[in-house]
């Protein structure tokens, strides 16, 4: 990274709802504490064999490097969700007026912020995708409303990678 700021512009309607869904990811990542993670593909799309012919050596990995992974993706989050707090408190959709909504919200985020920001937003769309059955290009449909969330995410990930980039 740069060592710069970056400065991300979101409405607060849409910082109340990746609240929501980062919490919901944060339970998904609490779930590995107990049982294999790859006993669910949306999890095991986060912790990828690293050989695919050598199922030992992908064991040997995983077994040497998912519980620090699982806890970095743990400290992004919390760095998110820290970043998405308003004068202290959580955002919730259904407490917001039409004009709290709309109202935007400026994100500053230093390079160790927008590496959790990047790495978050990518997982979700991993996790997101595993739930919807996208494995490539051809299984999404963008007029498929259940897909809205996933195309926001990507969009919200391209805008960030182009302002790390600018």
């Amino acid at each position: 990274m740069t060592g710069r700021t970056v400065l991300m512009e979101i409405s607060l309607l849409e910082a109340a709802h990746l609240t929501d869904l980062v919490a919901q990811f944060a339970e998904l990542l609490d779930t590995t504490l107990d049982t294999d993670p790859r006993t669910d593909p949306a999890l095991a799309r986060l912790v990828p064999d690293a050989y695919a012919d050598d199922a030992t050596a992908s064991g040997e990995f995983r077994r040497l490097t998912q519980d620090d992974l699982l806890d970095r993706r743990r400290a992004d989050v919390a760095t998110v969700t820290t970043s998405l707090l308003r004068d202290g408190r959580t955002l919730r959709p259904g407490a917001l007026d039409r004009v709290d909504a709309e109202t935007a919200m400026v994100i500053e985020l230093d390079d160790d912020a927008a590496s959790a920001w990047l790495r978050t937003l990518a997982s979700l769309r991993l996790v997101l995708a595993s739930r919807l059955g996208i494995a490539s290009e051809d299984d999404h449909d963008p007029d498929d409303p259940r897909f809205g969330v996933y195309d926001w995410l990507g969009y919200r990930l391209e805008g960030l990678l182009q302002a790390l980039e600018g």
